[in-house]
């Protein structure tokens, strides 16, 4: 049984062809039964996200799984096969395991190291498994994987690097106000910008969001979509003078805070303290402003400072992280060619008791009468050329189990001495097992 991945992303297809092979949540249960119907695919999840579409299986035959997955994708593009397979990639045996620890970890996403891909793929498993498409090797293997993200986040702390400009822009208002919770926030700009940075403050702990645009009805809408306060533009030098942070956005192309406006309401403010962050380009605020008494501010050239260091910090994060990941790869190598090589071994030995027993059979019947003695001296010899004869392929076969052409060993043995090892592989395929369980069980 063999993991293989077939999929495309941001890195092999632009959005008009990844936007064709979208799989929304209300369909999403329709096309895991469709395609487990496909040829040689014995477990399989979809994963579908803005960013990718990719199906992982675990098949009995990596080119007819592959081919399987590729037609099933076609017919559901409605893609040319030239088109599609131009933008396709594919990921075989042990490469498919990675990529997906890859993936799970957050270093195959636009942003690296991104939280919101291992809930997407703990999604994916979720929806596979309740609708009864996956398999043993499909379980351990995202189980695993899920594990793998957690630890690799857990370890190397990458995700706290933020490397938004929204985000940023947030961390740098909590450095100045720890707690967020009681201060007001006003948001200059009710665009994509204004929106995330709305998200972040409110993730934050804000809890008094004022939302200021030219347009009233889209200042409205933001604001009401955070539980904010819409504010009409001509009116907003009333509120910045409440206000403790302001957060700058807008689309204009000229600047929105003069320095004599702001001098005039920091002379209202009796002495209160304003933060000032301008994150939009061009900026919106004089950069004179930073001078008056009692204001900091910070432009995006500040923002972008900390992003470019936080960036520097996620590269090291994730230099860790492969680390990790190279680490739990060993483990599933070393699962997965358990559920070849251990039964392989069983049944080899099973093989050789059964001849030794029967050529024992009739050897002893031949001979006729013997004495105790004699019959354990011709038992011994019989015991001893088994176990000679099967002591090299046995040794040989668990000194490259662990490699990747373990299971390739191990199928030549199989076919060698036509061993039958079905019952000893459906054994081992217990679910929610992890790899070191297996191994641990089985292995010694």
């Amino acid at each position: 049984m063999f993991p293989v991945t077939v999929g495309l992303s941001h890195h092999s297809a632009p959005l008009e062809i990844r936007e064709k092979l979208a799989f929304p949540a209300s369909q999403m249960n329709n096309a895991l039964h469709e395609l487990i119907t496909y040829p040689a695919l014995e477990g399989i999840v979809i994963l579908s996200t803005c960013n990718r579409l990719e199906i992982y299986a675990a098949t009995t035959d990596v080119e007819i799984g592959q081919e399987s997955i590729k037609k099933f994708l076609a017919k559901q593009s409605g893609l040319d096969n030239e088109i599609l397979n131009r933008h396709l990639y594919t990921r075989t045996l042990y490469e498919a395991v990675r990529h997906l620890f890859n993936v799970v970890s957050g270093f195959d996403s636009m942003v690296l190291g991104e939280t919101q891909i291992l809930g997407q793929v703990a999604q994916a498993y979720e929806d596979a498994y309740e609708a009864g498409v996956t398999n043993k090797v499909i379980n351990v293997f995202f189980q695993h994987a899920l594990t793998v993200g957690k630890r690799v986040r857990t370890e190397t702390k990458i995700d706290q690097h933020p490397v938004s400009i929204s985000y940023t822009a947030v961390e740098l208002a909590m450095q100045k106000f720890p707690n967020l919770e009681g201060k007001t926030i006003m948001i200059l700009g009710a665009g994509e910008m204004s929106a995330l940075t709305a998200k972040h403050l409110v993730a934050a702990g804000a809890s008094t969001v004022l939302v200021s645009n030219r347009s009233y009805e889209r200042a409205l809408a933001l604001a009401a979509a955070f539980n904010g306060r819409a504010v009409h533009f001509q009116e907003m030098d009333e509120y910045l003078a409440e206000v403790d942070i302001v957060i700058s956005a807008t689309a204009s192309v000229h600047f929105v805070l003069l320095p004599e406006r702001v001098e005039k309401i920091m002379n209202t403010r009796a002495g209160r303290p304003l933060l000032v962050i301008d994150i939009a380009v061009p900026r919106d605020v004089h950069p004179d402003v930073g001078a008056i008494p009692g204001v900091t501010l910070h432009d995006i050239d500040d923002l972008q400072g900390v992003v470019d260091r936080n960036h520097q910090a996620r590269e090291l994060a994730a230099q860790q992280g492969k680390k990790i990941i190279e680490e739990e790869m060993k483990q599933f190598l070393k699962w997965h060619n358990s559920l070849f090589v251990v039964p392989t071994i069983v049944a080899l030995k099973h093989k050789g008791e059964e001849i030794k027993e029967a050529q024992l059979s009739r050897a002893l019947e031949r001979l006729g009468t013997l004495t105790p003695k004699q019959e354990k001296l011709i038992r011994s010899l019989a015991n001893s050329i088994v176990n000679q004869l099967l002591h090299t392929p046995i040794t040989n076969l668990k000194e490259v189990a662990d490699t990747r052409q373990g299971h390739l060993y191990t199928e030549i043995l199989q076919n060698l001495f036509d061993l039958s090892v079905e019952e000893e592989i459906k054994s081992l395929w217990m679910v929610g097992q992890q790899p070191g369980q297996a191994l641990r069980g089985r292995a010694e």
